[in-house]
């Protein structure tokens, strides 16, 4: 297993912190798989609901996926796991999808490690940090643009009519476009306190 890079940068504040505080790192690695598998899950059904959205009613049709059923399925996995989940992006659609510091440091960690070769599908990254109620444990995975993807996120110039329309009415204040395939489009962010 390869050593998480966002962890490895933390380690001296960790120490300075006081190591006692922090859970063993095979008690992080457990969170790790806890928290991929969600992540796994969330975007296989997730990855459904959308290929059947536009199998019955195209593009367009999918933008409602994203905007209902997508928060449905995160809350229902929430409520499972008892993590915090939610997509976030630097080119929000969703309002309420603004990253905040440590997931805009994912990103940018994450843009690296894509940039440098690594595989789209084991870009994720953790840490245990301090949050205002105690140690709390962030996760975040790559969000990377599949060609299916740039339908409704791919450079404004691309997409449909029907999709301009459909994103206009739903997203007046929309960011997320002008992406291409292989392109990390923002991730999917668990916290859970410890």
């Amino acid at each position: 297993m390869k050593p998480n890079r966002l962890v490895l940068a933390l380690l001296p504040v960790a120490l300075l912190a006081g190591c006692a505080s922090a859970p063993s790192a095979e008690k992080q690695a457990a969170m790790a798989d806890e928290a991929r598998k969600t992540a796994g899950g969330l975007i296989q059904t997730l990855g459904g609901e959308l290929k059947a959205a536009m199998t019955t009613g195209g593009p367009a049709n999918a933008i409602g996926v994203c905007k209902e059923k997508a928060p449905q399925i995160a809350a229902e996995a929430a409520q499972r796991t008892g993590m915090k989940i939610k997509r976030v992006s630097p080119k929000n659609r969703n309002p309420k999808g603004v990253p905040d510091a440590w997931e805009t440091q994912a990103l940018a960690d994450l843009d690296k490690r894509l940039a440098a070769g690594e595989k789209p599908e084991t870009l994720d990254t953790w840490a245990v940090v301090d949050a205002a109620g105690g140690k709390e444990f962030r996760y975040a995975k790559a969000l990377v643009t599949q060609p299916v993807c740039t339908n409704c996120h791919g450079p404004a110039e691309n997409l449909s009519p029907e999709v301009k329309a459909k994103l206009a009415a739903e997203y007046p204040d929309d960011k997320a476009i002008g992406y291409a395939p292989g392109s990390i489009r923002g991730v999917l962010s668990i916290r859970k306190p410890m």
